[in-house]
């Protein structure tokens, strides 16, 4: 496996056959939305595990409910004002046809999570719907762009001790492939914890308080060394790692959420600690176009490594952040992590 800082893990979410993605940054702030749409279709799950979740669309994902297939999941920035985005992505799949038909219409069906990034910029500028729209004009089979593009764009990790001690988070991707099966995974890393590389050691995370170090943020409260009080220093809902796993393989709904359940051993992999104040939401599809049904207990080892990787990825794509009220926030490039 690549140490700490050396390239990047190989594959994309687009390697399963059926799915695009698309993302749309703002430039006027750090922001944005990141859209998967699924042709013809997939049939998905979702497991929300985080203490501060926002979301839309995960109820109709429960097994026992009507609702069989979803034609995009969406990820945005902008906390709940994000949420918007959806209508956008709901509006362009309409134009194309595409949703249930319910007789006088289509409704599409974009399930979708948010995470927080209003404390970078102005936190009145956040992904609307006209974002959503762009985000799926833009989408596309070739691998997407990782680091802060799309939902990835306002990400931070290490915040614990406050976000002047952070580091820059963003969006990556990865993908595995055993047998006739592909995983591949899309994750939006804005985590209150550091992220670890494949030894266990901070690839990026809290800092020291000159800014000079990685902290080390399991090992600092360990030692005593935390925050008076903890959810206070990183407010509910001020973090959130989201994503998606997708594979070609054959899933039940029930399949699905299962598939999701796994992926969440890749956070834990990756991130630590993990915390009250994250809202971590993973989404599972399936598109069926291997023709095949896996074994769920492979699909699961593939889908929390892919996780892993696709949160690794996105700390080593980011770049850092400066500028006029904003806060700096140095990248992973810039520490030696090894």
């Amino acid at each position: 496996m690549p140490a700490a800082g050396a390239a990047l893990y190989p594959g994309a979410i687009t390697d399963v056959a059926g799915l695009r993605v698309g993302h749309d940054t703002d430039a006027r702030r750090p922001t944005g939305c990141s859209v998967v749409l699924c042709d013809g279709g997939a049939t998905a799950g979702v497991a929300v595990r985080g203490g501060a979740p926002g979301t839309r669309e995960t109820d109709l994902l429960a097994p026992g409910n009507l609702v069989e297939q979803v034609h995009a999941l969406l990820l945005t920035g902008g906390s709940a004002f994000g949420l918007d985005a959806a209508g956008g992505v709901m509006r362009w799949l309409a134009a194309q046809g595409v949703g249930i038909d319910v007789g006088p219409t289509r409704v599409p069906i974009v399930p979708a999570a948010v995470l927080f990034d209003l404390w970078i910029g102005d936190a009145r500028i956040r992904p609307d719907a006209e974002a959503g729209a762009r985000a799926c004009a833009a989408a596309a089979t070739a691998p997407p762009a990782q680091g802060n593009v799309g939902a990835g764009a306002g990400c931070s990790v290490g915040k614990l001790f406050g976000i002047g001690r952070a580091m820059r988070g963003g969006i990556g991707g990865a993908s595995l492939r055993v047998g006739a099966a592909t995983v591949g995974a899309l994750v939006a890393v804005n985590a209150v914890g550091d992220v670890l590389d494949e030894h266990g050691r901070v690839l990026a995370g809290a800092r020291s308080e000159d800014g000079t170090r990685l902290l080390g943020t399991t090992a600092a409260l360990l030692a005593g060394c935390g925050p008076e009080r903890l959810v206070g220093a990183a407010p509910a809902g001020s973090a959130t790692t989201i994503g998606v796993v997708a594979t070609d393989a054959q899933l039940t709904k029930a399949d699905a959420h299962r598939l999701a359940a796994f992926a969440h051993h890749g956070l834990a992999r990756a991130i630590d600690p993990l915390t009250m104040a994250d809202g971590d939401t993973l989404f599972a599809l399936g598109t069926g176009r291997a023709g095949a049904v896996a074994d769920l207990t492979l699909l699961g080892v593939l889908a929390a490594e892919a996780v892993a990787r696709a949160i690794r990825n996105a700390v080593r794509s980011a770049s850092p952040l400066a500028g006029p009220e904003l806060p700096t926030l140095p990248a992973q490039r810039d520490f030696d992590a090894g």
